[in-house]
């Protein structure tokens, strides 16, 4: 397993250097985001199959798409339209729905995945197109797989407290500390003047790496508690060692929006 999880690991990542570093001519970044969106979002609603749910897949696919893309549109007030669209129509699309047994809770599944993974997973895309776009990504990506790389191996060896045994009985105190520290050296590396240096302070970078690391580690737990409640380990089979699209979104996705409102706002 660990050996498989390594080999998927790194050729990931390496997939996720060359996008993010060549978004011209073509949007690299933002069409590996949207497919990696789309089999995401498409294995939660998979998940709702155990809890005997009929979430509206298509249209829950077609939204997802929407706000991953919706960066790349100026349009003022977009995002709120899509939104509004998305509890509109969806609703509306469920009177036509042939079964009426839990219609709302289907529903309630349908927008949970149209926020949880396109909504929050456009601020990754957003990033991107600021200034210094490129390396805020590599920030962000690369604070989440040292926080999560250290946490492994560390829990793995040193792990002794339970974290939440509860919800992910793997996860201890001492995997979760090493997982910070793990996170602060890397954040602290992009203040060094190199082509990923960035315009932050060490004060900033231990900051944003305790932040995100804290974060990513609440957003694994929350996946782990949803995948606890669905009866299933893994949400798919896609990156072996790794589980599914769904499962490698958990702690990363809070990256993309911390950093994203850090930089429109505190900088």
């Amino acid at each position: 397993m660990l050996k498989q999880r390594v080999i998927t690991g790194l050729w990931g990542i390496s997939l996720l250097i060359v996008a993010v570093w060549f978004e011209r001519p073509l949007p690299f970044f933002t069409l590996l985001i949207a497919i990696w969106g789309l089999l995401a979002v498409f294995e939660f609603y998979r998940l709702s199959s155990s809890l005997k749910l009929e979430p509206l897949v298509p249209f829950g696919l077609v939204w997802t798409l929407l706000f991953i893309l919706s960066p790349h549109f100026s349009y003022p007030f977009l995002t709120p339209a899509l939104l509004t669209s998305a509890i509109v129509l969806s609703l509306v699309w469920l009177l036509a729905h042939p079964r009426r047994e839990k219609a709302f809770l289907s529903w309630a599944w349908t927008m949970a995945g149209i926020l949880y993974v396109g909504w929050l997973l456009s601020h990754f895309v957003a990033l991107r197109g600021l200034d210094d776009g490129r390396n805020w990504v590599f920030l962000a990506l690369f604070i989440t797989f040292g926080s999560d790389i250290a946490a492994f191996f560390a829990g793995r060896a040193l792990g002794r407290h339970h974290l939440a045994p509860n919800i992910s009985p793997g996860k201890t105190w001492e995997g979760a500390a090493a997982g910070v520290l793990g996170a602060i050296i890397v954040s602290l590396l992009f203040t060094l003047k190199t082509p990923l240096g960035l315009p932050i302070s060490c004060g900033q970078a231990v900051f944003l790496g305790f932040l995100i690391s804290i974060l990513g580690q609440l957003g694994d737990l929350v996946e782990s508690l949803l995948k606890r409640n669905t009866g299933v380990k893994d949400s798919g089979k896609l990156l072996p060692g790794h589980g599914g699209a769904l499962d490698r979104l958990d702690s990363i996705v809070f990256a993309g929006v911390v950093l994203y409102y850090y930089v429109i706002w505190a900088m």
